[in-house]
């Protein structure tokens, strides 16, 4: 993620000393069109943000009888190969490693004025997590795996205000935010994990940088998409539940590089 910030900053240092040695304008009257459309192509990583509980026992759902404070959870969480989970235990998870992921959307723009725009872009993102944890993780076998993936398919609604400044010969810096809604519409047969909540409303904001070429305009734009709320779901039958219930909260977070071509 370092690296993708390094390397935004230098296009633009670069576009910026490009844009002041330009002299002739492409799409001088673009920006007057009060209705206008183009697509998107970008690349998205998926983060989960965790917040566990201090222990087993402090999560109500685990909860012991008087007299079985030391028993572990349950007897199928200690089977085979497995280590024994107490409700002393400390679980922990997080992200593995960001993978990049695929963003394909469709742009409406809406003129508003001269610097302000409504943006609706509906579209899908393609992403995966993996997850890992401070004990041996079991899925359906008595097999220890090296990281769990879940991986998404994300039906993207988010509604944005585009701020931009005055246009510097091609070029144009802008800033975006507002509201979102995705729904995760990629489920199959075997549960995951850690069970997430299909859908949920996300904050979004990000800088962008519009070029005028001939033909057309080329944006490059970086997004940060924040989910609100707790998004962590009931564990299932088929799962070991404990992966879930040792955390108390997750939100999901969604970062994205995107060309929009207009």
């Amino acid at each position: 993620m370092k690296r993708l910030f390094g390397f935004i900053i230098l296009l633009l240092i670069f576009v910026t000393g490009f844009a002041q040695r330009e002299k002739v304008k492409n799409l001088t009257t673009f920006d007057d069109k009060r209705l206008h459309f183009g697509f998107t192509i970008g690349v998205n990583t998926l983060d989960y943000e965790f917040d566990h509980w201090p222990n087993m026992r402090d999560n109500p759902a685990f909860n012991p009888a008087p007299g079985e404070s030391n028993a572990p959870v349950a007897d199928q969480f200690t089977a085979s190969g497995e280590i024994p989970i107490e409700r002393s235990d400390e679980l922990r998870t997080d992200i593995n490693t960001l993978v990049p992921g695929l963003t394909v959307a469709i742009v409406t723009n809406l003129r508003l004025g001269e610097y302000f725009d409504l943006r609706f872009l509906p579209g899908l993102s393609f992403g995966e997590r993996r997850l890992v944890y401070n004990v041996p993780i079991f899925d359906e076998t008595s097999v220890p795996l090296e990281y769990y993936s879940i991986k998404s398919t994300y039906i993207d609604l988010p509604l944005l205000f585009k701020y931009k400044s005055s246009r510097l010969n091609n070029q144009r810096p802008y800033l975006i935010a507002g509201p979102a809604f995705r729904v995760d519409i990629s489920k199959t047969g075997k549960e995951d994990l850690v069970k997430v909540k299909r859908g949920g409303f996300y904050l979004e904001g990000g800088v962008g940088w519009d070029t005028y070429l001939r033909f057309f305009k080329l944006s490059i734009e970086l997004k940060a998409s924040l989910g609100i709320g707790n998004k962590l779901n009931e564990p299932g039958d088929v799962q070991r539940p404990y992966y879930s219930q040792a955390i108390k909260s997750l939100k999901s977070n969604v970062f994205t590089l995107s060309f929009h071509f207009e």
